[in-house]
């Protein structure tokens, strides 16, 4: 009895070693491929009614292959935005990692922040007062973005070849892998990002090809016109209003009853960066879009309200923090698709507030 005593408690803290938060340092980089790098993907191309162009990014895996540390970005110093951003606050970097990883976040419990890994295909949750982490969702096929919904349903976009939203929580099972009868894959470019709705839908942007919405039962729609670089996607606090990047073009679109999307019309125009990616909203209704090296803040109506200078690769930006005063950005640098590829997470302290009714 006592040897099964000793044994159960070397598996029990074994597991508990296993669970426990970790510094970044403490996970591998992971190589999973995007559905796009996989050569696996022109097989099921051949199979589409229609197929696409294949999509690419320019330069992708071509700069240095040496796994040497790359100089990190600069971050620049900051001005105040009325009722947004205070004079004299700074980012800081609370999590430093390898890879084309953390993508996609979101605010978590308690102060956490929620992020998806392509190249490792799992879900962490950070503790940025600590810079400690775990992982909360493993195997999820280059999942590169998460969001979770009013109710509580965390979704994660799956990117690997066979691409498809996945609902991870409250259980986990497909909501869409198909549009028309057809792999996601038989759309054309890549999936990127998603929101989710209190209905039990999911908006999803696939850059090269526009704009689409999974509903509470799978069906996948299409929206928009005229939106290639469709990108950042998020809907406002009353989920009547749908915004979603386009380069240096923010659009909305008016949500319906059903979820379906109407009115498309250009919302704001992007001041601060190239292009625009992930976006969050405020309390206030305000939306914040990531440029590549900045967040470009604007009004309800549309309004440009200013700009908060970023690093270089900044692309993406959502609030956090126990009380969502705490607007946090992810950047990329490096080379990408190479063993040089690096990213962090930042953050600054903001007056606004994050809309505090959804995760993001």
């Amino acid at each position: 009895m006592r040897l099964q005593s000793i044994l159960a408690v070397a598996v029990a803290s074994a597991a508990a070693v296993a669970s426990a938060q970790s510094p970044s340092s403490s996970f591998p980089r992971g190589s999973s491929l995007q559905s796009w790098q996989n050569p696996g993907l022109k097989s099921v191309l051949a199979k589409c009614k229609n197929p696409p162009q294949p999509f690419s990014i320019p330069g992708a895996g071509q700069s240095a292959n040496s796994n040497a540390e790359p100089p990190a970005p600069a971050l620049p110093s900051t001005s105040a935005i009325p009722g947004v951003l205070a004079a004299g606050q700074s980012w800081k970097v609370v999590w430093k990692w390898e890879g084309n990883n953390v993508d996609g976040p979101i605010a978590g419990d308690n102060g956490t922040v929620l992020f998806a890994n392509n190249d490792a295909s799992n879900v962490m949750q950070l503790d940025p007062s600590t810079g400690l982490a775990k992982i909360v969702h493993s195997n999820t096929n280059t999942g590169g973005a998460v969001s979770r919904s009013k109710n509580g349903a965390l979704f994660v976009a799956e990117r690997g070849l066979g691409s498809s939203i996945e609902q991870l929580e409250p259980q986990r099972k497909m909501l869409a892998n198909s549009f028309h009868g057809e792999p996601l894959e038989c759309i054309g470019g890549v999936l990127n990002d998603l929101i989710a709705n209190g209905r039990g839908g999911v908006y999803f942007s696939v850059t090269d090809s526009g704009v689409f919405y999974a509903d509470p039962k799978g069906v996948v729609s299409q929206y928009g016109k005229n939106v290639p670089l469709a990108n950042g996607i998020i809907l406002s606090p009353d989920e009547k209003t749908l915004y979603v990047t386009n380069g240096a073009v923010v659009f909305a679109f008016d949500v319906k009853p059903d979820g379906s999307l109407t009115n498309q019309r250009e919302f704001g125009k992007l001041q601060g960066g190239e292009a625009g990616d992930g976006s969050a909203v405020d309390q206030q209704g305000r939306v914040y879009v990531a440029t590549g090296k900045s967040v470009d803040v604007f009004s309800a109506d549309g309004k440009f309200a200013g700009s908060i200078p970023g690093p270089e690769g900044l692309h993406g930006t959502f609030f956090g923090g126990r009380d969502k005063k705490t607007l946090f950005g992810i950047v990329f640098y490096g080379g990408w698709g190479t063993p040089s590829a690096r990213n962090q997470i930042i953050a600054i302290p903001v007056i606004a507030q994050g809309y505090t009714g959804r995760a993001k």
